[in-house]
């Protein structure tokens, strides 16, 4: 199976995944939130996520890249050190709180998504 890899040469993507979900593969290797595990895991699961799902992690991805350009065209202009400094320390504040959210909601989407194929695999059972 052909991949290609990130820039970063950590992540490896599938060829037919990046055909497939081009933009939300830009929005996963862009996103500053995410490390390169949490990058190649969001690939890996892409072709099993519903259609839900999927819209679900683009919106999220393209509402951190939208404040993230809000920030930055907030604060371009020229800022002292100490300014700077304080921005820093806010927008890395800002991005930790969404990461926590991010997992937040991943985690209850897993847990979701494990209840129902145990409930599944019940009805399975008593069939």
């Amino acid at each position: 199976m052909p991949q290609q890899t990130s820039p970063s040469g950590s992540v490896v993507i599938p060829d037919e995944i990046r055909a497939k979900f081009p933009d939300l593969i830009d929005l996963i290797l862009n996103s500053e939130s995410m490390n390169d595990e949490e990058r190649q895991y969001w690939i890996n699961i892409l072709p099993i996520m519903t259609p839900e799902q999927i819209q679900n992690l683009r919106e999220i991805l393209e509402n951190e890249k939208r404040q993230l350009q809000e920030i930055d065209k907030k604060y371009a202009g020229t800022l002292s050190a100490a300014q700077q400094r304080e921005v820093v320390a806010k927008t890395e504040e800002e991005r930790k709180q969404r990461r926590m959210e991010r997992k937040g909601k991943e985690y209850a989407a897993e847990k979701k998504e494990s209840e129902a194929t145990d409930d599944l695999l019940k009805q399975i059972e008593n069939i």
